[in-house]
């Protein structure tokens, strides 16, 4: 057992220290539940599986852990879990996309417990993954998988008790399928990142949206005229490049893949390596899930006044130690943005410490509340299954059933009053038959 206090509790101890600026616990609540608020209106899937849940009850007796990125969007779907009978305990999956007032909201909730907390340091930070295994959860729904690693590395006697997980995005996704290829990986987990639902909208229009505009937001500048140099050009990738050119900048890629590196210059952009790339660029935005992608080699080419973005989930994809021993001075330039300053003068600047740009800038909102209603309730109708009918799947990283993802995409277009064609029955026998030749 931990002894991490929820979220309540640490900003009422923050409210009564006269030198902190944290105003009273319950208007901090009331701001967070105008959020969600907001939000709500806005997300149709939810709301129609609210009235489904409500009524059923499917996860009744069920214990839900929970890492994510702790903002309006993403408690509509924790306060939708706990409505259909789930007692959860939810934490952030990033140090700093936690908003506390939201969290503080979902905290009032009876069967919910909040420890998310934005700007932890990194030994608070796990102490709250922990925290919300003290629950012995039946259910873990992650966003990079660090609630996944934590029962496996910490916790395995959790392990019999946990009938399956759900994982949001790409990154965890990864790190899941090389444990299961390892033989690590205990119990089933779903990959919701994969499923159409998610990576055709959440990865390419979200990503693409969200990263642009919280990086606008926090310089100040345009993005016409601008090299915008977009490492990786996978789903996130390819929504970055097609939202920055859509704001008149030059699209440039970086690619280690071939097919996608060829994908690009068959979209028309630049492709070709970093180091050539960093003589260039004016943006440099990465979106690899992996680590190193800009590195020492390629900020000693980089000119002067270069913004330094991730849209990628850890904090690994500039390398800022290295940055950090180039440095001769470093200095906040902007709230959310810190400028390295080289010996030549040339001064690279970082927004967000490097972590998740859409999520972790000062006045950064996420994803699109239209787009995340779909992603959650994807993760929703997963948890579902995996309560319903858990004892199917066995232990490894599973795909999304088509059903299931084809449910959330109905529920979607019937909100939006579009209709669509079925097949008919000649051609449901035709498309299943194999001796229609010619």
């Amino acid at each position: 057992m931990t002894d991490y206090p929820p979220i309540s509790d640490q900003l009422s101890a923050a409210a009564e220290d006269p030198d902190s600026d944290v105003q009273d616990l319950e208007s901090v609540r009331e701001e967070g539940r105008r959020k969600m608020d907001w939000a709500a209106q806005h997300m149709p899937i939810l709301t129609a599986l609210r009235k489904e849940f409500e009524a059923d009850r499917p996860f009744e007796g069920e214990r839900i852990a929970m890492a994510m990125h702790v903002e309006a969007k993403t408690a509509n779907l924790v306060e939708l879990l706990a409505d259909g009978g789930a007692e959860i305990a939810i934490t952030g999956c990033n140090p700093l996309s936690t908003h506390d007032d939201v969290s503080a909201a979902l905290d009032t909730h009876e069967h919910i417990t909040s420890y998310a907390k934005r700007g932890v340091d990194s030994e608070e930070y796990y102490d709250a993954i922990h925290a919300t295994l003290d629950l012995e959860p039946t259910i873990t729904v992650d966003d990079g998988m660090d609630l996944v690693a934590a029962v496996h590395e910490d916790y395995p006697e959790l392990i019999d008790g946990i009938v399956g997980g759900a994982e949001e995005t790409t990154t965890g996704v990864h790190r899941l399928r090389a444990m299961d290829e390892d033989g690590a990986l205990e119990y089933p987990v779903f990959a919701v990142n994969d499923t159409p639902m998610k990576r055709l909208f959440d990865n390419v229009h979200g990503t693409g949206e969200s990263s642009l505009a919280s990086i606008a937001m926090t310089t100040n500048l345009s993005w016409a005229g601008k090299n915008v140099v977009v490492a990786g050009y996978g789903y996130c990738g390819k929504g970055v490049a097609k939202k920055a050119a859509g704001q008149n900048a030059n699209v440039i890629v970086t690619e280690v893949e071939p097919r996608r590196a060829l994908e690009a210059h068959m979209e028309g952009y630049d492709v070709m390596p970093m180091a050539e790339a960093a003589e260039i660029g004016d943006v440099f935005l990465t979106t690899t899930g992996n680590r190193d992608v800009v590195v020492e080699e390629h900020f000693e080419s980089m000119k002067d006044g270069v913004l330094l973005a991730n849209a990628g989930h850890f904090d690994i994809e500039v390398d800022l130690e290295g940055l950090a021993d180039l440095a001769v001075d470093t200095y906040e330039a902007r709230d959310g943005v810190q400028a390295y300053e080289l010996a030549d003068g040339r001064r690279l600047n970082v927004i967000a410490e490097g972590r998740l740009v859409n999520l972790a800038a000062p006045i950064a909102l996420g994803h699109p509340v239209e787009v995340m209603d779909q992603s959650f309730g994807i993760q929703a109708v997963c948890v579902r299954e995996m309560v319903e009918n858990g004892e199917a799947y066995g232990p490894g990283v599973h795909d999304v059933p088509d059903e299931l993802d084809k449910e959330i995409a109905e529920i979607k277009l019937a909100a939006e009053d579009v209709e669509f064609d079925d097949l008919t029955d000649v051609q449901r026998e035709y498309m299943g038959s194999w001796d229609h030749g010619t």
